[in-house]
């Protein structure tokens, strides 16, 4: 099992929300509702079935913030490049807000670009090269607001509390995350 950090396991204690249960490739012989389900988590990663899914994530807003919601900021955890965050989250974010009445977030947050990173590995102390994306944040913007996040997968919620935490240090408060679909291995 892979260690955790503190952070992430900070966020493992708020509020989180997942639509679909997702079943990696790797598993093999599921039934027809986890193939619909994988198939709106890839059309959805495509830049594709984004109605679909903003009118789960608003209904849910709606839900669990009342008319409160209007105070929630909400941001999409960026994607890998300036391209895919674009294709998946801008019309999606805007449709979210729309339909419940949250501020959009989208416009504050920038995926500038991407740069090599080194990666040392504890265990066997290999080190592994890689993109990271870089991210530019309006930083007044997020200052003391409610932000819920959105991220398209939850495996180990790593991506979700590095995002959550870099808002936390810019003065946001994050009171949850929405994840289209939480990585789940065994059929049950």
């Amino acid at each position: 099992m892979a260690k955790v950090d503190s952070t992430t396991k900070r966020f493992w204690n708020k509020a989180i929300v997942s639509f679909l249960k997702y079943y990696p490739v790797r598993i093999k012989n599921v039934g027809l509702e986890q193939e619909v389900a994988r198939r709106i988590v890839w059309d959805f990663k495509d830049g594709k079935a984004h109605e679909e899914v903003a009118q789960m994530a608003a209904r849910y807003l709606k839900d669990m913030f009342g008319d409160k919601v209007k105070d929630i900021v909400f941001s999409c955890v960026p994607a890998s490049s300036i391209e895919k965050n674009e294709l998946r989250y801008k019309n999606f974010s805007a449709r979210v807000c729309e339909l419940s009445g949250a501020v959009n977030g989208y416009q504050h947050v920038n995926v500038t670009g991407e740069r090599l990173a080194v990666h040392e590995h504890r265990k066997d102390k290999e080190k592994t090269v890689s993109k990271v994306t870089i991210i530019d944040f309006d930083e007044a913007f997020f200052k003391g607001k409610d932000v819920l996040c959105f991220d398209d997968i939850l495996t180990t919620g790593n991506s979700w509390a590095e995002y959550g935490s870099q808002l936390e240090q810019l003065g946001a408060n994050i009171v949850g995350g929405f994840f289209l679909g939480k990585t789940t291995y065994k059929m049950i």
